[in-house]
């Protein structure tokens, strides 16, 4: 595969890692496609190499940083942001039960963070919020 098609690929996929919500999976292999596309570019490598080598540079890099990069980037303020705003339960939640819940319009993860049940359709606050689950409390 040609070089610039590597670096295509590897733009693609930090694309997809941008506007999806998620668990940094994507920029690792665009990582790797990129660095792929570097070796094709010096001429190191046949095809067969570089389809070998996309994969397990891309699994090395996900093993070896994204525990260190989540870690680094913790709550982000799009996450952080979340906390005072109403979402509605899917489910009836006993007191830190876990089940769903919408909030802007999509459906998450919701923890009962509250010492009362809520009933599916309460309004409740977002009290915080971790990675992609809300704790809710009834309002």
């Amino acid at each position: 595969m040609s070089w610039w098609m590597w670096v295509l690929l590897g733009v693609g996929l930090l694309v997809v890692e941008i506007v999806t919500p998620g668990g940094l999976f994507a920029l690792f292999f665009g990582v790797s496609a990129l660095l792929v596309g570097l070796l094709a570019a010096a001429g190191v490598g046949s095809a067969g190499v570089q389809w070998a080598l996309f994969p397990v540079l891309g699994v090395l890099l996900l093993l070896a940083l994204r525990r260190r990069l989540q870690a680094r980037m913790g709550a982000g303020p799009h996450v952080a942001g979340l906390v005072g705003e109403l979402a509605i339960p899917r489910d009836d939640l006993l007191p830190g039960a876990t089940g769903s819940a919408d909030l802007r319009g999509a459906p998450w993860t919701a923890v009962n963070d509250g010492g009362t049940p809520v009933r599916r359709g309460q309004r409740c606050r977002v009290t915080r919020a971790e990675n992609l689950t809300i704790y809710i409390r009834a309002e």
